[in-house]
């Protein structure tokens, strides 16, 4: 395919996404050309007669996000608390909204680092490494452990880490839970899977089609994990230490209730920006 000016190749796009149903077109459509074309928004700006050349490979991501493939997917990465995360098959896509449990965890795992001189994390279905990469990215103390039952994951999250040179402080796991974990944790974090089997079918296609089944599925109540994390919980974490899990908007009363049968106590709840509840943080 013939070489395009790239303000020209733009508007194409936006065009080609918008006619396809597409949401959010002229953004998805910027962020299809400038990652294929190695073009920033500045170039559209000041050079918009720039040639691009790799014209059908734009295409051919067009098709895909017109056939209902998410742009990141497309794009094979992420942003998430400042860090540009590889994804793949099995990792869950990470989304603003588990940015919350980051924010919600790192104060005390600044304070125990600073105390102690290290604080060790623990991150159950770590898939991309997101929650565990962004809190020792940000405390230079901390140190994590990643866990996953997906090889594949466990990958990803091994070479973000690499990507972000933190690899000293983060090591990946395979582990079904607790199955496979030793010692103890000041922090330990999870954003498990907490949808309704029976409500999966009804999700985004987007998310339904594209995001790994083991990372939603959460039984029949969307609890499973969270009574398998407060059941296990205690044998891993150090007397001061806490448990903070990202929840469904409609499962504060369970989970908190959950965790209150297991003996801990509720230390914090945290809303995302859309004003839903999100994030619970525990003690014993």
């Amino acid at each position: 395919m013939a070489e395009r000016p790239l303000g020209e190749l733009l508007r194409h796009a936006r065009q080609r996404l918008v006619d396809g149903g597409v949401g959010d077109a002229a953004l998805d459509a910027r962020l299809i050309v400038e990652y294929f074309s190695g073009t920033t928004r500045t170039d559209a700006i000041s050079t918009p007669d720039r040639m691009i050349g790799n014209v059908a490979e734009i295409e051919r991501a067009l098709d895909r996000r017109i056939a209902g493939e998410p742009v990141h997917r497309i794009l094979g990465h992420r942003d998430f608390y400042g860090m540009k995360l590889g994804l793949s098959a099995e990792t869950l896509e990470p989304r603003p909204d588990t940015e919350t449990l980051v924010d919600a965890v790192l104060p005390f795992v600044r304070e125990i680092a600073a105390r102690t001189g290290v604080c060790r994390v623990l991150d159950l279905g770590t898939g991309t490494g997101a929650i565990a990469l962004a809190l020792v990215t940000q405390e230079a103390h901390a140190v994590a452990t990643g866990v996953d039952v997906s090889d594949d994951a466990l990958r990803t999250a091994a070479a973000n880490a690499g990507r972000l040179g933190v690899s000293s402080r983060f090591s990946a796991k395979k582990s079904d839970w607790f199955a496979e974990i030793d010692g103890l944790y000041h922090v330990i974090v999870s954003n498990p899977p907490y949808i309704r089997s029976s409500e999966i079918e009804d999700l985004q296609n987007e998310v339904r089609n594209f995001d790994p089944r083991r990372a939603l599925d959460g039984g029949p109540d969307g609890l499973e994990p969270y009574r398998e994390i407060a059941a296990s919980a205690s044998s891993h974490l150090e007397s001061d230490g806490i448990v903070g899990v990202e929840i469904g908007h409609d499962q504060r009363g369970d989970v908190t209730g959950i965790f209150e049968q297991a003996g801990y106590r509720l230390v914090s709840q945290h809303k995302d920006l859309g004003d839903n509840d999100r994030v619970l943080v525990f003690g014993r």
